[in-house]
């Protein structure tokens, strides 16, 4: 038996090899076409990419021609190089480095030489094109942007590099692929399928027909359009607001989590991309290291949230019922914790119970409150979780899923955060009271906020943010309309919601009030430090702004957050009041509002320390710094007297 056993092993794996290459001899021929590689030409044929719309069905980006020179070194016979070069007005040396880089990449194998030829370029070209072998013209679509705006939205389309060619068998030297935004989420959507033809040659190199009477061809498709939920003109309008300013607006529809509008500053008119002049516009974009043009701040900024993470603060203790909207706690100007540590408040002094300390923005009210909340069990690490938890069911500290391919995720504290911090143990509530006013380790990005004041809208849920409504063909991701709920009672958003009611009627953003809406909002600013030339340097606060409207079955929420902008009511409450009139009634009636806000500029203040300073320079700076901070307080107490004189009268 055991003798049989190595020969029948022997009969049996040579059946199978033999059968394997009958298989891949005789029956399948794209081994046989791979062989004959040398005498076939492959043609592709690239589709058009799909073009791109608004939510109200405005055309935003369509295509154009553009012409891709492509070089199979191997079949370069006699040319006059200095003819080509003059035709394409190109150096010589241009000439022999694209060459050798042609010849590096495949000899026999065609690469690009030039690309993005323009019509003019081309039509010189096409008719002389006879006389350069080895050299083809290829024709390509690139993107034709119907609008100057949204860049950040749309992404760019650029040739793909050596890596993306090794990772997926699809594309090839000279392809097109998205980069960034919706050109990147949406590549196989957006890109469709390019079809192949083969074409048979001779020993002389000439075209004798199609390979095997075209059995191996295929037929392109064009890519599918896409409607985006944004709105265009409010998109437009954003941008319009944001300049000369830097950071980010993102505008929610509550309802369906749609995009409305996701603004960042400073930005770019998406034509640059495209194309000869592509490469040298990204890297002037790119090494802007101060504006941050190619930084999505809307996306990626992670900032204090300030005062509207009060909101949050008084949810959570109202669902584990450590206070309810009669609680009231007693507020002097600021809020004593601990020995030497007291929270400066501008809220007014007196008693305050939820509504008028949310409405007044008061930090010792909401200091108290989170006290009560971590308090409430005697291991303030249990605590501190059950709280973060609550934080989190809001998408807080997390990427929350959007249909854009870059984000953070923001920081939510556990009690984790809080043993790395005091490894040594025996932190308590009083040490992490700064997190009640959102200015703790909690971290936050734009459109994060803008979600939470969908769901506070919602009284009690989100869809998953998404920029995509419909693509011709397809449904899209099942996940944007699933409903996300918090942890959080319906029954406790009302009281919160009327406190926000009231931030325009007699609060912080009185004099923000835009007729006929009934606008839900809370003013918010953030503490701003950052080391200039080794000193740790107070810089203007940033102003925060979150609001959704109308009171009663939302259409609009949204977030504004503008870098060194200062109180929160100055320049971020009024672009959220103009871009929430805008968006329900299409035109302004705030015009001073638009007029103050237009012509508002932060560059000074951003240009404050770029050229280095000496020393007494900087001294100078950081004291005008000081001066115009207490400034800001006194403008913001005025603001606040001014409202309580009217709300006597």
């Amino acid at each position: 038996m055991r003798k049989s056993v190595l020969p029948t092993i022997i009969i049996i794996t040579s059946v199978i090899i033999v059968l394997r290459l009958f298989y891949l001899q005789v029956i399948d021929d794209t081994l046989r076409l791979k062989s004959e590689n040398n005498a076939i030409k492959i043609i592709y044929d690239y589709p058009e990419r799909g073009y791109i719309y608004d939510r109200n069905g405005k055309l935003l980006v369509a295509n154009q021609p553009s012409y891709d020179i492509m070089v199979t070194p191997r079949e370069i016979k006699k040319i006059d190089t200095l003819e080509f070069c003059k035709l394409l007005k190109i150096p010589k040396e241009l000439f022999d480095k694209q060459l050798k880089r042609a010849i590096n990449y495949s000899p026999r194998l065609p690469s690009v030489f030039l690309s993005q030829l323009n019509k003019m370029e081309y039509a010189a070209l096409q008719e002389k094109m006879r006389k350069f072998s080895g050299f083809e013209i290829v024709k390509r679509n690139l993107r034709d942007y119907q609008v100057h705006v949204g860049a950040n939205i749309f992404g760019s389309i650029a040739q793909v590099n050596q890596k993306i060619i090794d990772a997926n068998e699809y594309y090839k030297s000279g392809d097109l692929i998205g980069k960034q935004g919706v050109e990147e989420s949406y590549e196989e959507i957006l890109r469709g399928r390019k079809g192949v033809k083969y074409r048979q040659k001779n020993k002389y190199n000439k075209d004798i027909g199609p390979y095997k009477q075209g059995e191996f061809d295929t037929i392109s498709k064009n890519g599918e359009d896409i409607t985006l939920t944004i709105d265009a003109t409010l998109q437009q309008y954003g941008e319009e607001l944001m300049i000369n300013k830097r950071g980010g607006i993102v505008a929610i529809e509550p309802k369906t989590g749609e995009i409305l509008a996701l603004v960042t500053a400073p930005s770019y008119d998406p034509a640059i991309l495209v194309g000869r002049q592509r490469s040298r516009n990204y890297t002037n974009l790119y090494n802007d290291s101060l504006a941050k043009p190619l930084y999505d701040r809307g996306l990626l900024a992670e900032y204090p949230p300030g005062s509207p993470f009060k909101i949050i603060t008084g949810l959570a203790a109202l669902q584990e019922q450590v206070i309810d909207e009669q609680t009231t706690f007693y507020c002097h100007h600021g809020f004593s914790y601990g020995r030497g540590r007291f929270m400066k408040c501008h809220g007014g002094s007196g008693p305050h119970q939820l509504h008028n300390g949310i409405y007044r923005s008061c930090n010792a009210y909401f200091g108290n409150v989170y006290l009560k909340t971590i308090k409430k069990y005697k291991d303030p690490g249990a605590s501190v979780d059950i709280w973060s938890k609550h934080v989190k069911s809001f998408g807080l500290g997390d990427f929350m899923g959007y249909d854009l391919p870059t984000g953070r995720k923001g920081k939510v504290p556990t009690s984790k955060t809080y043993k790395r911090m005091y490894p040594n143990g025996g932190w308590t509530a009083t040490a992490i009271v700064s997190n009640s006013i959102g200015q703790g380790e909690v971290l936050t990005t734009p459109i994060q906020l803008a979600n939470m004041m969908a769901t506070v809208a919602n009284q009690g849920y989100y869809f998953t943010p998404h920029i995509v409504k419909k693509i011709k063909g397809e449904k899209i991701d099942k996940k944007f309309t699933t409903k996300h709920l918090t942890t959080i009672d319906r029954k406790y958003y009302k009281p919160v919601i009327e406190g926000l009611f009231d931030v325009y009627n007699k609060g912080t953003a009185y004099h923000l009030k835009v007729e006929g809406i009934d606008i839900c909002g809370k003013t918010g600013t953030a503490e701003n430090y950052t080391k200039v030339y080794g000193k740790r340097v107070k810089l203007k606060d940033h102003s925060i702004f979150v609001a959704f409207a109308p009171k009663d079955n939302p259409k609009i929420a949204l977030a504004v957050f503008v870098e060194n902008g200062g109180y929160g009511a100055t320049i971020a409450g009024p672009i959220a009041s103009l871009m929430i009139e805008k968006y329900l009634k299409g035109k302004i009636t705030r015009k001073d509002l638009e007029t103050r806000t237009l012509a508002r500029s932060l560059m000074a203040e951003y240009n404050r320390f770029v050229k280095k300073p000496n020393d007494s320079t900087l001294l100078k700076e950081i004291k005008i710094l000081e001066v115009e901070k207490a400034k800001e307080e006194k403008i913001e107490e005025t603001i606040k007297e001014s409202v309580d004189t009217t709300k006597s009268i």
